[in-house]
């Protein structure tokens, strides 16, 4: 039984989705609506020299003017020749997405401009939600190869084996470091795309997002070059001298023990452990302290263990999806995945503190890894679930990049939904902060 659609669910305290926020659920269609996306004629390898080369430089701009927001936005731009800028544009300009990409194009005169339109948009330090605001970041990346092409729904249906992916996309394997997609939610499948590129192109991270719009609107923009494209997905391969270090911040903290999963069916966990999984779930919730208890009530989540074998699990080893609700008939409990038997599990609760404190521990990682290398620049991808919504403040995740990199330049926008590696495996998620670093091949 399909407890979604069949079955009286009953709720724990607010169990729900919607309890998270904006995000829209994106029809699986082949639909088209207007511009017809086109191909990159190949792949571009550029290798500049001088010790500007090394330079990104991002900037933000708001106005009712998207002249004035751009031109505020560039001011501190040195110069032009750019090999790969990011452009994110709120929906308050859509009617001049032509121009002001031309406008970028012939200021920047970049090799490469992707983009999409936000709901809000996000740069150093800052983030503008509900306002038209601008937000572009310009690399230089010498020695880089850059792949850029746009891809249709009924292209994605086209591609039936890695060989047919690789095919289309003309890329072989070992020129690519990464991808970064940005995708239309209601003209395109991503997961499906995830799973084409995770099968032609293994180990490799796959980051960006959703793009979004104005509150209700069930129509959003792509960028790419000087074009604006309402369908489908855009997509860079980025390769040669530069590879990205994902950080997927999916903002959940886990509670109680890790289970396995011993009965499950299509979306529904049946037993953990051998018991009715709506039995587990009071009990943990049942020995927790009173105050995480009262947190627990309100923001529940299952996380999905990626490995089961690992001997110990931490933050980030688990895929964060949503308590959807429970039958207390079969005692089994919905959630937003498809759980198999054998794999481990443990409950999780989202709120504002643990999605603070997971990104910070998140960040301070990455900046042990980096060293002494600090990256280039960052592509900032964060829900419209998260933002003022969540935490209650504005620039909650832009600050937490500059508190621990300082003025690295940023840009990136409030998505619809986010993509990203979870220990080596690329998926769409939700209420997520997916930050990109440009960092040195080598």
């Amino acid at each position: 039984m399909d407890i979604q659609t069949k079955a009286t669910v009953d709720e724990i305290s607010n169990v729900t989705e919607g309890q998270w926020g904006k995000r829209t659920t994106a029809p699986r269609t082949t639909a088209t609506l207007g511009t017809e996306p086109r191909r990159s004629s190949g792949a571009i390898d550029y290798n500049l020299a001088g010790g500007s080369c090394m330079t990104a430089v991002a900037g933000v701009g708001t106005g009712s003017d998207w002249r004035q927001a751009l031109d505020q936005a560039l001011t501190s731009f040195p110069g032009d020749g750019y090999g790969l800028v990011f452009a994110f544009a709120s929906h308050h300009y859509q009617d001049a997405y032509p121009e002001l990409l031309a406008s970028i194009r012939g200021s920047l005169r970049p090799l490469t401009l992707l983009g999409c339109s936000g709901q809000g948009v996000i740069g150093t330090g800052i983030e503008l939600e509900e306002e038209p605001a601008i937000s572009v970041l310009a690399l230089r990346l010498p020695g880089a190869s850059l792949r850029p092409l746009t891809l249709t729904q009924s292209e994605l249906e086209t591609l039936s084996s890695p060989e047919a992916t690789r095919a289309f996309i003309g890329v072989a394997s070992s020129d690519v470091n990464a991808w970064v997609v940005f995708a239309d939610p209601f003209t395109f499948d991503a997961d499906r795309l995830l799973a084409s590129l995770g099968a032609a192109y293994p180990g490799l991270p796959v980051v960006g997002g959703l793009a979004s719009a104005g509150p209700g609107v069930r129509a959003t923009t792509l960028f790419l070059d000087g074009a604006p494209i309402s369908s489908g997905a855009v997509l860079l391969a980025l390769g040669g001298a530069w590879k990205i270090h994902p950080l997927v911040s999916q903002g959940a903290e886990p509670i109680g023990q890790t289970w396995t999963v011993t009965g499950a069916d299509r979306n529904l966990i049946l037993s953990l452990g051998g018991r009715p999984a709506l039995e587990v779930l009071l009990e943990t919730m049942h020995d927790l302290p009173l105050s995480l208890q009262e947190r627990a009530s309100r923001n529940l989540l299952v996380g999905l263990a990626i490995d089961e074998y690992r001997d110990e699990f931490v933050r980030g080893d688990f895929l964060i999806r949503n308590l959807m609700g429970v039958h207390k008939e079969s005692g089994s409990l919905a959630i937003g995945a498809l759980p198999r038997v054998g794999q481990t599990v443990q409950f999780q609760i989202r709120d504002a503190g643990a999605a603070s404190e997971e990104l910070r521990l998140m960040l301070a990682r990455a900046g042990g890894d980096f060293g002494d290398k600090p990256p280039n620049g960052a592509l900032v991808c964060s829900c419209n679930g998260r933002g003022v919504g969540l935490f209650g403040e504005p620039h909650h995740d832009a600050m937490a990049l500059l508190r621990q990199f300082g003025e690295l330049p940023a840009a990136g926008l409030f998505c619809n939904g986010e993509l990203g590696p979870v220990r080596g495996k690329n998926f769409v998620h939700g209420f997520t902060a997916s930050i990109a670093f440009f960092v040195p091949a080598g």
